[in-house]
């Protein structure tokens, strides 16, 4: 039986391989595209990301890959952000006192960490929200970061009645930062899934599963 099929995006980003073949493993049916009919009809789309907020930002708007990713999210259809992949869903990133407009589907600024060593690279836990799917099972897991920014505060609006409010998962490095958010069909880390060994491959095996 086939896997669900899956469109990681390409747009120029480093680390694409690796995120294509932990989909692979996982038993994904994975496209490497920025074509329109893949990006919308994939049962899932992954954002991955490397290197600068703005830089990033710029590729994905050279290939028009915004109003194709809020399409998606807007008709309900999942979607996955990885590192600054998962930072262009908020509403800005500040780089050297540079400002640069993300996705805005979140709230918040991606900031320089105040940790005494940065980047923040390496191995380290996280503080799964409660019901996290994304996070099944690994809760008390570790995985694997490489970055210097991230978003370190949380006001998101006060949820309407009936409606779930999003499922957040803070880490640690120099202070509170989020390193997850499951949001409806918008799912997002910090960390990489695909270089984080068994609890990475189960992450991204427990997102496929929410495809269904």
């Amino acid at each position: 039986m086939a896997g669900p099929r899956i469109t990681v995006l390409d747009y120029g980003s480093g680390n694409i391989r690796s995120a294509v073949r932990a989909l692979e493993h996982v038993g994904a049916e994975v496209t490497l595209s920025n074509q329109p009919a893949d990006i919308r009809e994939a049962d899932g789309l992954v954002v991955p990301g490397v290197g600068a907020f703005a830089s990033v930002m710029k590729a994905l708007n050279d290939v028009g890959a915004g109003p194709l990713i809020g399409r998606r999210i807007a008709g309900g259809r999942p979607v996955l952000g990885i590192c600054v992949g998962h930072q262009v869903f908020f509403d800005e990133g500040v780089e050297h006192g540079i400002r640069t407009a993300g996705f805005g589907e979140w709230p918040g600024t991606v900031e320089r960490l105040k940790a005494e060593v940065v980047p923040h690279m390496g191995w380290n836990t996280v503080t799964a929200a409660t019901g996290s799917r994304l996070f099944a099972g690994i809760e008390d897991e570790r995985f694997y970061f490489v970055h210097s920014y991230a978003v370190q505060h949380w006001d998101f609006p006060v949820a309407q009645p009936r409606m779930n409010p999003p499922a957040v998962t803070w880490s640690d490095h120099g202070g509170p930062f989020i390193a997850a958010v499951e949001n409806g069909p918008l799912s997002a880390v910090q960390f990489h899934p695909e270089k984080s060994g068994e609890a990475g491959a189960q992450l991204l095996s427990n997102w496929l599963e929410t495809l269904s």
